[in-house]
Order: C-alpha cells, then sequence, then structure tokens
C-alpha cells in the first residue's frame, strides 16, 4: 500500500506537503544535536551562514559614509571581521569599491588621488581634544594630505579653545594652509572663534552627511570636531567626506559669495566707524 507521503497525484499541494514533511522527520531525527533554525539551514546551504562568534555585537561597524567618501574604483580597507551595512554593500557596489581587510577602515587609496593635490591641513585641539587630535595626524598623513599640527603638545595641562582655534583659522585665513582642523570637547565653542576670522568658514559635523554638506553646499574649510561625541571611526568618516567633497558651483557659490558679502560688509563699516573716530579724536 502506498505511504501518505508517497506519489502525490498531479497536485502539487500535496507533493509540497510531502516535502515538508520529509524536512520535518530529518530535522527532528538530528534533535539530539545542537538546535539549528530553518533560516540557518537556509543560509548555510547558500554559503551564508554566519558562523562568528558572540562577540560579533562589538567588531567595527563600516557604513554608507566611509564607502561614500571612497574614490570610485579604489580598495577601501576594513578592520578584519568588521560589519559592514547592507546599505555600505550596495553603495560599495555601485561605485566598484573592493573591500580588503587591514588595520583600520579607511580608503586605502589616498583622499588625495588624481582628482585632487594634496594639501596643507592646520590641526588643533584644547586638551580635551588632544588624543582625537593626536590620532587624525598620522591618519591625515596616510589620506595624503599635509597635515601641520598647531598643538598643544600634550593633555596634561588645560588650556582654552579659542587660543589655539584662533590660531588655526588664521592660518587658513591668510593663506598659509588650505583646510584647518579643531578638536575641542563638542567641537561649537571652535567653531564660533574661527567664524570670527574674516574668511573663514568653520562647520561642526558629527557625521559624514553634515561634511559633505557643509563642503558642497557651504564651502566649509575649517572642520571643528567634538571629542565627546565622536570615535576615532566615526571622526575618520566625518574626516574622509569632508577632504573628499569638492565645494559646489552654480547656486552653493551664489550663496557662498553672499555670505561672505555679508562679512565684507560689516568690516567695511568697522572699518569707516574707525576712522571717523579718529579723524574726531
Amino acid at each position: 500500500m502506498p505511504s501518505p507521503e508517497g506519489s502525490a497525484g498531479n497536485d502539487p499541494r500535496q507533493s509540497v506537503r510531502a516535502i515538508a514533511r520529509r524536512a520535518a522527520r530529518r530535522a527532528m531525527s538530528g534533535a539530539s544535536g545542537p538546535a539549528v533554525s530553518t533560516g540557518a539551514v537556509a543560509l548555510e546551504s547558500m554559503g551564508l551562514r554566519d558562523t562568528a562568534p558572540a562577540e560579533d555585537e562589538e567588531r567595527e561597524l563600516v557604513g554608507e559614509g566611509l564607502v561614500r567618501a571612497a574614490p570610485e574604483g579604489s580598495e577601501l580597507v576594513i578592520p578584519p571581521r568588521a560589519r559592514i551595512t547592507p546599505m555600505a554593500r550596495d553603495l560599495a557596489f555601485q561605485k566598484g569599491v573592493t573591500f580588503v581587510t587591514g588595520r583600520s577602515a579607511e580608503p586605502l587609496a589616498p583622499v588625495a588621488s588624481a582628482a585632487r593635490q594634496p594639501v596643507r591641513v592646520a590641526v588643533a585641539s584644547d586638551h580635551g581634544g588632544y588624543e582625537l587630535k593626536a590620532q587624525l595626524i598620522p591618519l591625515l598623513k596616510e589620506m595624503g594630505e599635509r597635515p601641520v599640527d598647531l598643538g598643544p603638545d600634550s593633555a596634561k595641562v588645560s588650556v582654552d579653545y579659542p587660543d589655539y582655534a584662533s590660531l588655526v583659522a588664521r592660518e587658513v585665513s591668510e593663506g598659509r594652509v588650505h583646510l584647518g582642523i579643531i578638536v575641542d570637547g563638542a567641537g561649537i565653542g571652535s567653531a564660533m572663534v574661527a567664524n570670527k576670522v574674516p574668511g573663514v568658514l568653520a562647520a561642526n559635523c558629527w557625521n559624514a552627511a553634515a561634511a559633505r554638506n557643509a563642503r558642497e553646499h557651504n564651502h566649509a574649510n575649517v572642520l571643528t570636531l567634538g571629542s565627546g561625541h565622536l570615535d576615532l571611526a566615526g571622526a575618520r568618516e566625518v574626516l574622509a567626506a569632508f577632504l573628499s567633497t569638492p565645494v559646489g558651483e552654480g547656486r552653493h557659490a551664489r550663496r557662498n559669495r553672499k555670505t561672505l558679502d555679508v562679512e565684507a560688509a560689516h568690516l567695511r563699516a568697522r572699518q569707516l566707524a574707525r576712522a571717523f573716530d579718529e579723524e574726531r579724536g
């Protein structure tokens, strides 16, 4: 007598049920071994089963921002066993970016590629931002840039962020460097100070999207970072996006000129007021 699971006739639904019952029996027959979910079996059959240990939670995450900052067709070095987000993988495929296991997550090809020559970058911090600043200096060199460290030399002595922010801002304003980076606890105070110096457009950025916007839309020439809000991995993404994004043309350039015109008008007013006071005196 044929088994209830034998020939299913011409009814495809019976065939599906029979296959499901056979699969269930096979799974139950191995119940004495470690439990394996249906999803895990499916992943294993496709060669995609996740066999990483439980400490995956602590693996460094490679996000879309880092891939966006990498030049098209380049190789992106990522830490061993790093976790890559689905959006990062999709974007890497679109840009032809290849992931390569290495020491840290950063573009293998320098950010200063054939499309953009290396630039001088003034870098400074207060005592709270010193550790992050010290890590960014070698990173800038690996990216192909030419960092100029304006201090401080250690975090042992408390210093005031306006002193170091103004150092970077003056270097940018007077044309001795192309860009500036300032690190303090939040990045806000340094941006305020830097923006008091003529010609400086400082932006406090906490993620790669803000850094790209600051460069393309606002022509920012100084980047301020908050060491209390960014670790090295986050700062690396922000920095790579800031350095690899060109300033925007068209409407962005027009609005940038208007921004500088406001500054120039106030400077002229101050100069006229000073000259008037001197004549009266």
